[in-house]
């Protein structure tokens, strides 16, 4: 008898069960997306604080970037800014050096993701290249926040990796650490506001 081939879905809190490998917008949630990304934490925990510096805090915090660099943009924009690392919920966030040393089939499996997600929320499957662009600005600076205010860097060390920010682009924003269940409130919270405008 040939082997059972193994599990490649994941039973979610709403009750849908995700496939990793053929993902379907069907079986998206944004409460799945929420509870998960509010339980990540980015910098795999090496953060300063009492509270884990969460995927769902960096998404609420790109948005903000995005908006501020890009006050013309649609909403859908900045909804798909919001929803930039949302495969992370079940994919987790892997740190740059350890997606480089995982190779192709990691981009492989967040694109597949990216687009069940963006289509279940009314964007296309595939951002234009433009608003990728967008977005990844708006996340370096975010990177660049954290990693000055929360990850112990210096500011010469993180201009160098990820460039030095207009100070006037960030002037009011700080980071927060909070317990997941506020935080997951708050980005469920903005994605309702978004999609309503949409």
């Amino acid at each position: 008898m040939p082997p059972k081939p193994p599990r490649a879905w994941q039973r979610m809190l709403s009750g849908r069960r995700l496939d990793l490998l053929d993902p379907t917008p069907m079986d998206i949630e944004i409460e799945d997306i929420a509870h998960g990304l509010a339980f990540v934490a980015r910098w795999n925990g090496q953060t300063m604080g009492d509270f884990a510096y969460t995927v769902a805090e960096h998404s609420l915090l790109v948005e903000a970037l995005f908006r501020r660099m890009n006050p013309r943009a649609p909403i859908r924009w900045q909804l798909a800014a919001l929803l930039h690392d949302a495969p992370e919920y079940v994919i987790g966030d892997m740190i740059s050096p350890v997606k480089a040393a995982v190779g192709a089939s990691y981009g492989e499996l967040d694109s597949r993701l990216t687009a069940a997600i963006h289509i279940r929320f009314g964007l296309p499957a595939a951002l234009p290249v433009s608003v990728k662009k967008q977005i990844k600005r708006a996340d370096r600076v975010s990177a660049w926040m954290e990693a000055t205010q929360i990850a112990g860097f210096t500011e010469k060390e993180a201009n160098g990796f990820f460039g030095r920010p207009d100070k006037t682009l960030i002037e009011g924003l700080s980071i927060t650490l909070r317990p997941p269940r506020e935080v997951r409130d708050d980005f469920t919270a903005r994605h309702a506001a978004l999609l309503q405008l949409c």
